[in-house]
């Protein structure tokens, strides 16, 4: 299953799922998880790894962390080399004045919004989805 690469198809059969959880990223120096840390990403740079974990988890491993956020599923399965589908979603929520962090899943993109525009990324998610199935 490599998933869609149909721009409309993609845009049409989206629907995003909010995750009730608050997560932030924390960045950690080397390559090893603290204990009881269950990220949903992990992405190994230079400088260090960043982790997107719970807020709770980070507050109870003593982490540091940034930009509490909100994760929405874009559940429809886009095949990695889909193009355009994140750029015309990030772009939705830039033109809303919203930051957003994506991430790629095998199955699905994943978008990391601020905690108090959540609602706001989740309208315009619908409404992109009404409009492309039109």
């Amino acid at each position: 299953m490599n998933g869609g690469r149909d721009l409309k198809g993609l845009l049409a059969g989206m629907s995003p799922v909010l995750d009730p959880a608050t997560y932030v990223f924390v960045t950690l120096p080397g390559r090893d998880i603290p204990q009881g840390l269950a990220p949903r990403m992990m992405m190994q740079e230079g400088e260090g790894t960043t982790v997107i974990v719970t807020r709770s988890e980070a507050e109870a491993a003593g982490l540091d962390h940034v930009f509490d956020c909100r994760m929405i599923t874009l559940d429809v399965h886009s095949a990695l080399d889909a193009v355009g589908f994140l750029a015309k979603v990030t772009t939705r929520l830039a033109d809303l004045g919203m930051g957003v962090n994506p991430v790629a899943g095998y199955y699905h993109d994943h978008l990391f919004v601020p905690v108090s525009r959540a609602d706001d990324a989740m309208t315009a998610l619908r409404e992109m989805a009404r409009e492309a199935g039109t």
